[in-house]
């Protein structure tokens, strides 16, 4: 594997125009990306066609949650605070071809832009910090919350479960608001 300077590794991108991708995984301490695996089992349960849905990756990180949606069709938003992360995640939009046009990057604290009116709203905080349940409670409003932590979650109020699954030290939870 042909790995970028500064990185620990490669995942790709497992579906949509960008399927085969790969985005470097920067060697920044708490990192670790979604599995290829996890993410296509997310968009199986979701739906391949994500056209015309606004998603906010809120701990962005590689940047392979979001960059997964955008490539199925979703203006995403990608929300780092690490300058290192985000440096990659730059060169990683500029490379994607037409991804200047549907992805938007921010840098700043995910709670800044956490909130209602998002249709999908991805949350992977870093293991170590126990964001979890303040990034849950925050995403309320959203249509749809996915959310990996190592442990089981409830869902928050005026939502429901919609799909759960344990991949090694992984929950994924995927909650979707009551109608």
């Amino acid at each position: 594997m042909n790995k970028k300077p500064g990185a620990v590794g490669e995942v790709r991108i497992v579906g949509g125009r960008w399927r085969r991708s790969k985005l470097p995984v920067p060697d920044l301490p708490g990192l670790r990306p979604t599995g290829d695996r996890l993410r296509e089992t997310l968009f199986n349960w979701l739906g391949q066609e994500l056209g015309g849905w606004k998603v906010l990756d809120a701990f962005a990180g590689s940047g392979a949650l979001g960059l997964e949606a955008a490539s199925r069709g979703a203006q995403v938003t990608l929300v780092e605070q690490d300058p290192r992360a985000l440096r990659s995640l730059r060169e990683v939009v500029a490379r994607l071809e037409g991804a200047a046009d549907t992805v938007r990057l921010q840098a700043g604290d995910a709670f800044a832009q956490i909130g209602p009116g998002w249709d999908l709203v991805l949350l992977d905080p870093p293991f170590g910090a126990d964001l979890f349940e303040r990034a849950l409670h925050a995403a309320c409003g959203s249509a749809w919350i996915y959310l990996e932590a190592p442990r089981e979650f409830a869902p928050p109020a005026g939502y429901r479960l919609h799909r759960h699954l344990k991949a090694g030290a992984v929950h994924a939870h995927l909650f979707a608001r009551d109608n």
